[in-house]
């Protein structure tokens, strides 16, 4: 192995592929032993090789290469690790709250979908007569509890209920409709 460092030192910079094959698997065997989950140790191989040729005039010739070579993994695979955990630590410190903004950003601003339900479901109400309307009214504008919904219209809690939900069922079978006709007339 000296004498292949020796030629690549005089500039036979082919001479380091010997190197490389003869410390690439032991390299990467020892990385993948000691790296933590997430590491790219095909990387960390890689950036160490290349620190290791980028530097081989600091290697003294007649000492242990690859206890050189390992040594550099070691650092390069600690400056990875230390990366990862900083962008881990910034994806947990700021990915809530980047993900919460765009929520917000996402429901303030209603999508055209959910205008064209709201399009058809305001033409459905102007369906309804004005008996049937104050019940959807009293219950979701004025926001009335049940008992006085009863009182008013002088029927039960349980009639009011049923009532409700016969409106909301023929309200979103009518949304429903008018979607697919609009949906039919566009294709």
């Amino acid at each position: 192995m000296n004498a292949a460092l020796r030629r690549v030192r005089e500039g036979d910079v082919a001479a380091f592929e010997s190197v490389v094959r003869r410390l690439e698997r032991p390299l990467r065997v020892w990385l993948a032993a000691h790296a933590l989950p997430g590491v790219d140790v095909d990387e960390v191989a890689q950036r160490s090789f290349v620190a290791a040729f980028t530097r081989l005039g600091d290697f003294e010739l007649g000492t242990n290469f690859s206890a050189w070579l390992f040594t550099i993994a070691k650092f390069q695979l600690q400056t990875e690790t230390t990366r990862l955990r900083r962008v881990a630590d910034y994806h947990a410190r700021y990915a809530p709250d980047l993900l919460q903004r765009e929520l917000e950003r996402r429901c303030s601003q209603p999508s055209e979908m959910w205008q064209t339900r709201l399009e058809q479901l305001r033409a459905c109400l102007g369906q309804l007569g004005d008996d049937l309307r104050r019940f959807i009214v009293w219950r979701y504008e004025d926001e009335i509890p049940l008992e006085e919904m009863a009182a008013r219209s002088g029927r039960s809690v349980a009639g009011v209920k049923k009532q409700l939900w016969v409106l909301r069922r023929k309200l979103q079978e009518c949304v429903e409709t008018r979607l697919a006709a609009a949906e039919g007339g566009q294709s």
